[in-house]
C-alpha cells in the first residue's frame, strides 16, 4: 500500500500533463486554422477589389461579376465571426481551401480579361 500511492499519484500528473498538452495542441491548431482563414479571406478581398477595379477599366460599372464574389466573401466572413470558435478544424479548413480556390478562379478570370485586353485570345 505504500508503494501505491506515489504511483497513483505520479500516474495522475501524468495524465494531467497529457491532458493538458492534447488542449493545448488542439488550441493552437485551432487558432493557426483560423489564422490561415482570415489570412485567405484577405488575400481574396485584396485581389477583388483590384478585379473588379480591372474589370471596371475595361467593361465598365454596369456588368462587374466580383459583386457576387464579395457577397460570397461576406458570407463566408460572417460565418466564420459565428462558428470559428465551434467549428471543427476539417470545416475551418474546407472554408480556407473554398477562399483559395475562389482566389484562383478569380486569377483565370482575370487572365482571360487581360488576353481579351491584349488581343491575344
Amino acid at each position: 500500500m505504500d508503494i501505491a500511492l506515489p504511483i497513483i499519484v505520479v500516474a495522475l500528473a501524468g495524465f494531467a500533463f497529457w491532458l493538458a498538452f492534447r488542449l493545448r495542441r488542439g488550441s493552437l491548431q485551432r487558432q493557426q486554422a483560423i489564422s490561415q482563414l482570415l489570412d485567405a479571406a484577405d488575400a481574396l478581398e485584396a485581389r477583388l477589389r483590384a478585379a473588379r477595379a480591372e474589370i471596371e477599366a475595361v467593361a465598365g460599372s454596369e456588368e462587374n461579376p466580383v459583386r457576387a464574389a464579395m457577397q460570397d466573401l461576406l458570407r463566408q466572413r460572417l460565418w466564420l465571426q459565428d462558428n470559428a470558435q465551434t467549428a471543427s478544424l476539417a470545416q475551418l479548413h474546407g472554408v480556407r481551401d473554398a477562399l483559395d480556390a475562389a482566389r484562383a478562379s478569380i486569377e483565370r478570370q482575370l487572365q482571360r480579361v487581360d488576353r481579351a485586353r491584349t488581343g491575344a485570345a
